[in-house]
């Protein structure tokens, strides 16, 4: 019995390291938008095949998860923050991480195919290439601007979601594209301004890095000067009401202060750079959230 509930542990434990590889609290933003796309869509889904969209889509997102710590595994030893990610740490090895973002990766992308549309599964196919392939083996290592133009894969899930409906790409999810496109480089530099040490020591030319935190924080506070008239024109289109505009233009204005505290902080202080990339990740679940409760209306009336 006591041999029977060991190997029961180790399984558990398995699974949960194949979980985690996924990056769970990522792919639920990447489910949350692509949801947001999904709704907002003319014409409306059954909510039986949107659930298996969304499951495709949160696959595709674990399977791209998983594929970057495969490539990622020496770099996340380096940093405390993630050497105790499972590769690092030697739950799981890279051949078994490979395999399995691989194979979860292909499933996703072909079940979405057969169960929606070609033509999302391919813009699902497209995503986790440029995210593993473009961002993860290309630009991490070789530009400051790797999560500028890397996260247009972070970007796309609302346009996955959009297209899983109508199988045609559409202004208003090139809109959302958009907003998470100007959200991720505020986002995730206020985080890297408190990691530069931990990025410098991994080789990975962050930009606080290679050109400083000086330059970093006027570039946050330039994306998210860029982000607030973006963001209110899901309103000025006509495809979101007057309350998400109320919202948006609230939740950039303290977007906005925040990302000024951090121009105007000494490089030593840590606190403003942590209020600012906590508060970006409420900020998109907010703005995504009345979006979603503001536009259902307009969407049922195409």
């Amino acid at each position: 019995m006591q041999i029977n509930r060991s190997i029961l542990r180790r399984s558990y434990a398995n699974i949960g390291d194949y979980v985690a590889l996924t990056k769970p609290r990522v792919m639920s933003l990447v489910v949350f938008t692509a949801l947001v796309g999904l709704m907002v869509a003319p014409g409306g889904i059954d909510p039986v095949t949107g659930v298996a969209a969304l499951v495709c889509i949160a696959a595709g997102a674990g399977a791209a998860a998983a594929l970057n710590m495969w490539y990622d595994a020496d770099i996340d030893a380096v940093m405390a923050r993630t050497a105790i990610r499972p590769i690092p740490s030697g739950r799981v090895s890279r051949s078994e991480a490979l395999a399995f973002g691989l194979m979860l990766g292909a499933c996703a992308v072909l079940a979405l195919g057969t169960l929606l549309n070609m033509a999302a599964a391919a813009l699902l196919a497209f995503t986790i290439f440029f995210y593993v392939v473009v961002y993860t083996m290309w630009l991490k290592r070789r530009t400051p601007q790797n999560i500028v133009i890397g996260g247009a894969a972070g970007a796309l899930p609302p346009v996955i979601g959009w297209v899983a409906v109508t199988g045609q790409v559409g202004l208003e999810p090139l809109i959302l594209f958009l907003i998470i496109f100007l959200w991720t480089p505020p986002h995730f530099w206020a985080l890297s301004l408190n990691l530069a040490g931990e990025y410098a020591r991994a080789g990975v030319p962050m930009l606080p890095v290679v050109a400083g935190k000086p330059e970093t924080k006027r570039q946050i506070l330039l994306y998210s000067v860029l982000l607030v008239p973006i963001s209110l024109l899901p309103c000025a289109l006509g495809f979101a009401g007057a309350i998400y505009g109320a919202a948006a233009a609230v939740l950039g204005a303290i977007l906005i202060v925040l990302a000024w505290q951090v121009r105007r902080s000494d490089d030593k202080e840590w606190r403003p750079a942590r209020r600012l990339f906590v508060f970006s990740m409420l900020y998109l679940v907010l703005l995504f959230g009345v979006l979603l409760m503001n536009a259902a209306p307009y969407a049922q009336s195409r």
